[in-house]
């Protein structure tokens, strides 16, 4: 549909609770079809047809092209539902969602390419910056493999991560390119032990153009007239929905833990394990990491909302200890459904079992760059003894303390 007879016409948008009500009516049918998802290492399209329509690929969506165009958190509530049901499913979902946000901050030529005749069109990414470029005239060509694509089944474009470099090849700039399906081959190199089911397999590009409009800074954070959704960092947003993700995983693991331990008796004595001290501990303890990282996600974006509602940039003394709030997750709901896996002794570790799948998949979730909670502690710790922060990610231009 073009954007002036998306204009012309009156959208209802669904509020918040519609569509997290509609994702937490999904968790059964997920939980069904977790161990199928898992075996076809992919996710099938019918299941990501239902979450397309649910209108949750149009939560971060920009409203020129038929989005809802809400606050983050929204999407985030939804993927902590969608985790609790099946984790590569809801990793699909959070992977290829995120990308309408990241609309908001590019030309917007780009998002008329992608989605002029079809609103609905599925966009993937890779951004690590496996790859090499040449500049041309009107933009760049580029050459490469770029490896977990999770979901790239789904996706007829694809973001693609580059470094620029001065020359005197000294990194200047973080890019995000746009790439249609025409320009990549994938290759099926996703054999994984968690999140199998994700499909993260890589893209092939060879001498693929792409003209200027194409690419954002990834580095770059500075004011503009987008709207408030987008004037979130991208690290901000793009970190949080993996975390979010996480946290819905765990709070699955949870849920499966408490509806095995009702009604299991201990081998020994014959008495229900839920009387059991140590596991009322380790439950208990659980829910706590669970309930306290998604708080700091929530609380996080309560905070930075209040810049971007009065149009203004998140500062520093926000962004940087928000990272480490990001990155902590991951450590804490790995640690949560430890705690729960270890006291279901044998029982957990046979496959008919989803808490064992839960545990691998979110080990694997835990690995993903965004929740290096090592680095980004260390990173706030220097930052407030008054010490540089990383050049290229909190911005593309130094910052002061840093060196040009």
């Amino acid at each position: 549909m073009s954007t002036v007879l998306r204009e012309a016409v009156d959208y209802s948008i669904p509020t918040e609770e519609v569509l997290v009500e509609r994702a937490r009516a999904m968790i059964p049918m997920l939980r069904a079809r977790a161990a199928e998802v898992e075996q076809a290492r992919s996710v099938p399209a019918d299941i990501v047809e239902q979450f397309k329509e649910a209108g949750f690929f149009r939560i971060l969506q920009p409203r020129r092209w038929g989005g809802y165009e809400m606050n983050p958190s929204v999407f985030f509530k939804v993927l902590m539902e969608l985790g609790r049901g099946c984790c590569s499913s809801a990793w699909n979902m959070m992977i290829l969602g995120i990308h309408t946000w990241e609309f908001g901050h590019v030309d917007p030529r780009a998002g008329d390419d992608v989605w002029g005749k079809d609103d609905s069109v599925i966009v993937a990414s890779s951004y690590a910056p496996f790859g090499t470029y040449r500049k041309v005239e009107g933009g760049y060509v580029i050459n490469g493999r770029w490896p977990t694509s999770s979901g790239t089944d789904h996706g007829q474009w694809a973001f693609l991560g580059q470094i620029l470099f001065d020359e005197n090849k000294q990194p200047i700039d973080r890019l995000s390119v746009l790439v249609p399906r025409t320009d990549y081959m994938i290759i099926d190199d996703w054999h994984v032990f968690g999140l199998a089911g994700t499909g993260s397999k890589s893209v092939l590009v060879k001498d693929a153009f792409v003209p200027e409009y194409r690419t954002h800074s990834l580095a770059d954070y500075s004011m503009s007239d987008r709207g408030d959704t987008y004037l979130y960092p991208f690290s901000q947003i793009f970190y949080a929905a993996v975390s979010s993700v996480i946290n819905g995983m765990a709070q699955g693991a949870v849920d499966v833990f408490i509806e095995q331990m009702q009604t299991r008796r201990d081998t020994t004595g014959g008495g229900k394990t839920s009387l059991s001290p140590y596991v009322k501990d380790r439950l208990g303890n659980a829910v706590a990491r669970v309930r306290s990282s998604r708080a700091r996600i929530l609380h996080m974006m309560h905070e930075t909302t209040r810049y971007t509602e009065r149009r203004e940039l998140v500062p520093l003394d926000e962004r940087v200890p928000g990272m480490l709030d990001i990155a902590r997750v991951g450590r804490e709901c790995e640690e949560a459904v430890m705690l729960l896996f270890k006291a279901l002794s044998a029982r957990g570790i046979y496959l008919d079992n989803p808490l064992q799948r839960i545990l691998r998949d979110v080990i694997a979730a835990a690995n993903h760059i965004t929740q290096n909670a090592d680095d980004t502690a260390g990173t706030l710790g220097g930052y407030l003894l008054g010490q540089p922060l990383p050049p290229l990610f909190y911005s593309r231009d130094p910052l002061p303390g840093q060196a040009a």
